[in-house]
């Protein structure tokens, strides 16, 4: 599946090897999500899903920034924080708004999704970085929840991803608090799983994808579904399902035969997710 450079003014899309890279292409405006942005942005995630080829997704953002959260200069409700007022049965009954579909967007994506965090991720941009399933950043890398400030209380999933991350308190604080928390703390706290220099970072970003495209395709993806699902289930569901993914992950027998024979023959395993 290709991806052509014009397809998107907001952002781009492109595949290195096994890896997808998306990058929020908004410099001017701290990559803030606009309405322009997150289309394209589903439509970009959708077509990784879609892509048997692409094995992990790196997300990052142009220039200084990784992502501002939305864009506060533009007009209306997204400028406003207000929500607009539904004008069809749909809208009426819609529980989620576009916040929550742009985290349930991420959180949809059963392949590895790596945030190269190279500069501020504020508001709605810091619960994207944290629907990744891990993040790397550069020294330029910066949280900060934002809501308060605004009058506003979290979202776009940041009330599910945060405390997940650092844990209760630590989540209570940067919410409570909506202080910065530069590369070196976030390191610390979890917020980064990895830190490099800044001119490093998104080929460190790729390198960390590709630890992870080597191996089978299909038992990758199960293993996300089941780290997700089994995050919020009791022991025994938990078992259940973690059964269940190995029936699913089996269901690409080459691969299976292949993996035990890179075992037997000490090498790197060849995996097509067949």
């Amino acid at each position: 599946m290709a991806y052509e450079t014009g397809d998107y003014e907001a952002i781009t899309l492109e595949r290195r090897d096994a890896v997808a890279l998306l990058t929020l292409n908004r410099p001017d405006r701290l990559n803030a999500i606009s309405p322009g942005l997150r289309s394209e942005v589903a439509d970009a995630v959708a077509r990784v899903k879609a892509d048997d080829e692409a094995r992990a997704l790196v997300v990052t953002g142009a220039g200084r920034g990784f992502c501002a959260g939305a864009d506060l200069l533009g007009s209306g409700p997204v400028a406003t924080g207000r929500a607009p007022e539904p004008t069809t049965q749909d809208g009426r009954l819609d529980e989620m708004g576009w916040v929550g579909r742009w985290a349930m967007m991420w959180s949809g994506l059963d392949k590895p999704i790596i945030g190269a965090i190279n500069g501020v991720a504020a508001g709605a941009g810091m619960s994207t970085a944290l629907a990744c399933d891990v993040r790397i950043g550069s020294e330029h890398a910066r949280f900060k929840s934002v809501f308060v400030e605004r009058s506003l209380s979290p979202d776009c999933g940041l009330s599910f991803f945060l405390p997940r991350v650092v844990g209760y308190a630590a989540a209570a604080d940067l919410i409570f608090t909506s202080r910065a928390v530069g590369a070196e703390e976030a390191l610390r706290l979890g917020l980064l799983n990895r830190l490099v220099a800044a001119e490093d970072l998104l080929d460190a970003a790729i390198a960390y994808a590709q630890e992870m495209t080597r191996w089978p395709p299909v038992a990758l993806r199960v293993s996300k579904r089941v780290l997700q699902h089994n995050a919020e289930a009791e022991l025994e569901a938990a078992l259940r399902y973690e059964t269940a993914g190995l029936g699913y992950a089996r269901k690409a027998p080459n691969d299976v035969k292949e993996s035990r024979a890179a075992f037997l023959e000490k090498r790197q395993g060849v995996y097509t997710g067949t």
